[in-house]
């Protein structure tokens, strides 16, 4: 294996990225418009540097493979966005953001890197807040905060439950602006399907026009890989359903490094699944669990007369409930961290307290905040001897207005009303802390191609705290990635433009479609779904929050015969010179696959717990022996005291290009 040089500066972490940003070299304004970018995903990281690129002057193209950015799974992110700007005066900074950033991720993460996000975190409110992002302001017309799981200070801002539509829509309006002016050519409905290396530089991208189904050549002195995360792997997940790891997956299989493929977040508050002929999974905002008290019954006898209908949750006294996480963490309470808050549900869920049909839910309860709400709200308004009635319809309205969409949201989906009635929740695949792995600069192993968002790695570890994403989303896109950049295009200002009539180019368009014709030709016994949903079973039995040795072995074994059997006998219906949506996740799927394999080999390496996954070897104890076990692992957020670099510090583990032998089309 290469050699990785991370580029971290020396010095003290408070001042490396100034000390770096004072003495990396520049590009002359005038030598910026006869540089090409090309930006792949226009979500929060790549519509944020796709605009902010544009504004120095840069000429920028943007491929997405929706009909908009506007499209981008950025606009699903629901709670908000962190900044240490200590409106609350809780004691909140630059530093105890960074440390709650690394020991969120079981001090797995690149410190450097997550400093300079802390560092960065303030001026992205400025930011939004001048393009006209509607955050939540309190009685004074200031910015207001409220709480995400595993820190003690209020830091997150938030636009009611729409956080991330309002963030996207700020970008996408930057972005438009540069639109208007010339600087951005979209490309929507574009999927890149491999990256070009001209003398072992990434100089272009191959792309295929969903619409028309034509192959595009397209050049620039660099390309930024901004598409997001893989946790559609798991087939059920919170993740769009287009969401995939196509882009991130072609650069590796050019030389990107993979770093930390098997952490993947399973967050805690999802709605639970009903069967088995979803699709996808819903999340439930984290911020919900600012004013919601979670809990299970604590005798088996009622949990059994909730699933058979014979009673009620809310006939249940508070003598009668579990709150079992402010009962284990009373310092954090319901506001632990995901892992730990997905990780304590899945135990009492498998020891026989879910409360739903199919025993995988836990109860997720409003009704001491509303309660707690209304008397407030009463006083406010000097009502003497306010009714119980009055009481709720006070406390409701505030919630409404704090949670209102998604509890509109979850009313949809449930056909149950979660102002009268707990909501059921469930932990569900949602985030990948792992990807392309980048040094300080953002670069990949690739010279000139850069990941950013959550297609990278760097500042997460084994478990990202929430309203994190949105936060190294913009950081990325409009403090770093726009200073990192020209440090390396500075070497470019005399290349000029970059053709697409060489035979790299062509190399990888015939490898583009062959293997599109492959996909067309092939005329199997099964769908597409039918793959993904075998390989979505696999991954979540095997390589799910527990994993061990043997499961392990199993998955790489089963994931490998079923590449094979995908290459033999998948049906892909249509032609390749039309809109064919089965053509284009046939590609996504067959990536899927191969990145399924690597994951199980990365976790089957890792013989540790760490973050929301937790490690155990095969045991033949009894169940309940076996359970506890497997739940009271230490990790690091629950460590006491200061980290140990020999227990909880782990360097990243970095994948060069796996091969692939069942490549029949070829």
């Amino acid at each position: 294996m290469s050699v990785l040089d991370s580029k971290v500066p020396k010095g003290p972490l408070k001042t490396k990225w100034t000390d770096y940003k004072n003495h990396i070299d520049l590009v002359n304004p005038a030598n910026k418009r006869n540089i090409d970018i090309i930006v792949v995903g226009t979500g929060l990281a790549g519509g944020s540097a796709a605009a902010t690129l544009a504004e120095l002057g840069y000429n920028v193209k943007t491929f997405c493979y929706q009909d908009s950015p506007r499209r981008a799974h950025s606009i699903a992110a629901q709670g908000g966005i962190n900044a240490a700007k200590n409106y609350q005066g809780d004691g909140d900074s630059t530093y105890r953001l960074f440390y709650d950033t690394v020991k969120g991720g079981d001090y797995r993460s690149r410190e450097a890197n997550v400093y300079r996000l802390a560092e960065v975190s303030a001026n992205i409110i400025d930011q939004c807040v001048a393009q006209g992002v509607p955050f939540a302001r309190d009685y004074g017309g200031l910015l207001d905060n409220r709480s995400f799981g595993g820190v003690l200070v209020s830091r997150t801002f938030y636009a009611k439950g729409q956080t991330g539509q309002q963030l996207l829509l700020g970008a996408y309006s930057a972005m438009n602006r540069q639109i208007a002016r010339g600087k951005i050519t979209p490309f929507n409905r574009h999927e890149m399907l491999d990256v070009v290396k001209v003398d072992g530089k990434a100089r272009g991208i191959i792309a295929r026009n969903l619409v028309t189904g034509e192959i595009e050549r397209h050049s620039a002195h660099a390309v930024v890989i901004a598409s997001g995360g893989y946790g559609n792997v798991y087939f059920l997940s919170t993740n769009a359903m287009g969401s995939n790891v196509t882009a991130s997956w072609k650069i590796h299989k050019k030389g990107a490094f993979f770093a930390n493929p098997c952490y993947t977040q399973i967050h805690p508050t999802c709605i639970p699944r009903s069967g088995d002929y979803q699709s996808k999974l819903t999340l439930m905002s984290e911020s919900l669990r600012n004013d919601g008290r979670i809990w299970v019954p604590k005798n088996l006898d009622d949990v059994m007369a909730i699933r058979e209908g014979k009673k009620k949750p809310t006939e249940l006294s508070e003598d009668e409930r579990d709150y079992y996480l402010e009962r284990r963490y009373p310092a954090f309470g319901n506001l632990v961290p995901r892992d730990v808050a997905s990780r304590a549900a899945k135990e009492r869920c498998d020891a026989g307290y879910g409360v739903n049909a199919t025993g995988e839910a836990v109860y997720l309860d409003f009704a001491a905040a509303i309660k707690r709400y209304g008397i407030e709200q009463a006083k406010i308004h000097n009502i003497t001897n306010a009714s119980a009635d009055k009481i709720y319809d006070l406390g409701a309205a505030i919630v409404k207005a704090k949670y209102g969409n998604l509890f509109q949201m979850y009313e949809k989906i449930v056909d149950q009303d979660p102002y009268k009635t707990p909501m059921m929740i469930y932990p569900a695949v949602h985030y990948t802390m792992g990807g392309v792995w980048v040094d300080y600069n953002l670069m990949t192993t690739i010279p000139g191609c850069y990941a950013i968002g959550e297609a990278n790695f760097s500042d997460h570890g084994a478990n990202r705290l929430g309203a994190s994403a949105l936060m190294q989303g913009l950081a990325d896109g409009y403090f770093v990635l726009p200073y990192t950049i020209g440090d390396y295009l500075s070497h470019d200002i005399r290349t000029g433009k970059i053709p697409t009539d060489t035979p790299e180019f062509d190399a990888a368009e015939k490898e583009v479609t062959d293997r599109i014709n492959f996909f067309i030709n092939n005329k199997g016994e099964h769908s597409v779904d039918y793959y993904h949903k075998k390989l979505g079973k696999i991954m979540w039995d095997e390589c799910g929050m527990s994993r061990n040795a043997e499961g392990l072995k199993k998955a790489i074994e089963e994931i490998s015969a079923l590449r094979k059997d995908f290459w033999k006998n998948v049906n892909v219906p249509g032609t390749t010179t039309e809109y064919n949506e089965q053509l284009a996740k046939a590609g996504r799927v067959a990536d899927f696959l191969e990145l399924g394999e690597l994951f199980a080999k990365d976790a089957l390496v890792r013989e540790e717990s760490a973050g929301g996954h937790f490690r155990e070897e095969h045991q033949t104890e009894d169940g309940e022996a076996k359970r506890l076990k497997e739940f009271q692992f230490v990790s690091a957020w629950e460590y006491k005291g200061e980290p140990k670099d020999a227990v909880l510090h782990k360097e990243e583990l970095v994948y060069e290009n796996i091969e692939v032998k069942e490549r029949s089309y070829k």
